[in-house]
């Protein structure tokens, strides 16, 4: 007993040297990685990182046979609207093509995606309703055993940033004539200056008004660089389980 005391308090300490030795760097990582993060979102990398997830896999050009819109956010919401005006507009301009509206089973977010449609133009007819799929992998199993024709030519409608596994992910279940067709959404063509002082900004406070990149564009930016690390993370995923 008398010898254990003293052995305990010796890996206690070096256990506790270890754990700060990996906490300082632990620590130096994360700081790199802000600062990264922070500096990267003055330049228009994130930008281009996401546009080339959208693009990356191949845009829709030409008639499609079938239109797929990819749910999954709430409704009404930002991401969903957006993907159903795109599927309309591409309904527009494919008027032969079916419509399948992929969405998890939520009746009251499926019966609004519809409306949404129906307000958009698209007839309740030319819809096909697929209420099976939590994730991308799974609905594109199941679209493809509501397809008829396997060789129909399919536009995916997503968000950009879920285009790229999207896309790979419908070939790898044996879709071959797959392209995708993303739901951009497009920033306000203003300049957002504003007069500081005539407003009654303060003296004592930074005057950005006349910089609406460091007002907007490099917060957008931050949040673009999440939405995109954390596609790269599902990529990775999908890649390992052979998904894609």
């Amino acid at each position: 007993m008398r010898d254990m005391l003293p052995t305990l308090g010796m890996l206690a300490g070096w256990l506790g040297r270890v754990v700060k030795h990996w906490f300082r760097r632990l620590l130096l990582v994360s700081g790199f990685g802000a600062f990264l993060l922070a500096a990267l979102a003055f330049t228009r990398i994130p930008f281009d990182v996401h546009r080339w997830l959208g693009l990356a896999a191949g845009e829709c050009t030409g008639q499609v046979d079938v239109i797929v819109v990819l749910g999954g956010s709430g409704m009404p919401s930002g991401p969903e609207l957006l993907r159903l005006h795109r599927a309309a507009e591409l309904a527009k301009e494919n008027p032969h093509a079916s419509v399948l509206v992929v969405h998890p089973d939520t009746a009251d977010a499926m019966l609004q995606m519809i409306q949404e449609l129906g307000l958009r133009g698209v007839s309740r007819d030319r819809m096909l309703l697929i209420t099976q799929g939590d994730n991308t992998r799974a609905q594109a199993l199941e679209v493809t055993k509501s397809m008829v024709d396997r060789t129909a030519r399919m536009a995916l409608v997503t968000a950009p940033e879920n285009m790229y596994r999207s896309v790979l992910a419908f070939r790898r279940v044996g879709v071959r004539d797959v392209c995708g067709s993303p739901a951009w959404d497009h920033a306000m063509n203003h300049d957002f200056n504003y007069a500081h002082k005539t407003i009654g900004g303060k003296a004592w406070a930074p005057d950005v008004s006349d910089n609406p990149g460091l007002r907007y564009t490099f917060w957008n930016y931050l949040k673009l660089e999440i939405t995109c690390l954390r596609e790269f993370a599902a990529i990775v995923y999908y890649w390992l389980n052979d998904w894609i």
